[in-house]
């Protein structure tokens, strides 16, 4: 499944211009680096996915409709799925994406 390009631009939207973003195709989808790491993506599995503190992912997806990202079956902790119909409005959408800067940011950038 192709990722969803109309939630592609919204992110773009919602990213804004900064000199520290790049966009890069990752996971079938498109992400987002801020700093050249990975702060949110539209999926190619549909959805967003959205690094978040490690520390805060089970209390994530236990309290908010985001699920826990695995990657070869195994859950990720950092990363949270979040489907497309939960990301439908502009705020809701607008959560996620800043959550991911917000962490995005918080740690060094890549050289």
């Amino acid at each position: 499944m192709p990722y969803d390009e109309d939630l592609e631009r919204r992110v773009r939207e919602l990213v804004g211009e900064r000199p520290d973003l790049s966009e890069k195709r990752m996971f079938g989808g498109l992400a987002f680096l801020i700093g050249g790491r990975m702060a949110v993506a539209a999926s190619g599995q549909g959805g967003l996915l959205v690094r978040v503190h490690p520390a805060e992912t089970d209390a994530l997806v236990s309290t908010t409709r985001a699920h826990s990202f695995a990657m070869r079956g195994r859950p990720l902790q950092g990363w949270v799925r979040v489907d497309a119909e939960d990301v439908r409005t502009e705020a809701d959408l607008a959560e996620w994406v800043e959550r991911g800067v917000a962490y995005a940011s918080s740690l060094p950038a890549k050289p």
